[in-house]
C-alpha cells in the first residue's frame, strides 16, 4: 500500500475529487495549507504599504491505496490539477506498512 498525497492549487481540488471518484477512490484527507517551492510568494499592497506575501495557500490531498492502482492514480491526479503554470504543484508517494479500521478492526487492504 502507498499514501498519495498531492500539494494543489485550491480551486482543482473539485476537479480532483471527481477525477478520483470516477476510480473508485472514497476515502482521502482534505487540509488548508500554506507554503511556497519556486514561485517564491508574491507582493501585495495593503492600505499602501508594499508587503510580501511568501507562503501561497495550497490544498493537501492524502490517500491511501493498494499498490496496483499507484500509477493510474498518479496520472488522474496530474491530469486533473494541472494548468501548466507554475504552482501546479506536487505528488508524493509514501510506503504504508499497515493499515487498521478502528470501528470493525479490519486491516490492511479491506481497511482501505
Amino acid at each position: 500500500m502507498k499514501k498519495i498525497e498531492a500539494i494543489i492549487k485550491p480551486f482543482k481540488l473539485d476537479e480532483l475529487k471527481e477525477g478520483l471518484a470516477e476510480l473508485g477512490i472514497t476515502g482521502m484527507t482534505i487540509s488548508e495549507v500554506k507554503g511556497f517551492g519556486r514561485q517564491k510568494g508574491h507582493t501585495e499592497i495593503y492600505r499602501g504599504a508594499e508587503y510580501v506575501v511568501d507562503f501561497i495557500p495550497k490544498i493537501k490531498v492524502e490517500t491511501v491505496v493498494k499498490n496496483s492502482m499507484v500509477d493510474i492514480v498518479i496520472e488522474k491526479i496530474q491530469s486533473s490539477v494541472k494548468t501548466g503554470s507554475i504552482g501546479d504543484g506536487k505528488i508524493f508517494v509514501i510506503p504504508v506498512d499497515r493499515v487498521y479500521r478502528i470501528r470493525t478492526g479490519e486491516t490492511d487492504d479491506d481497511a482501505i
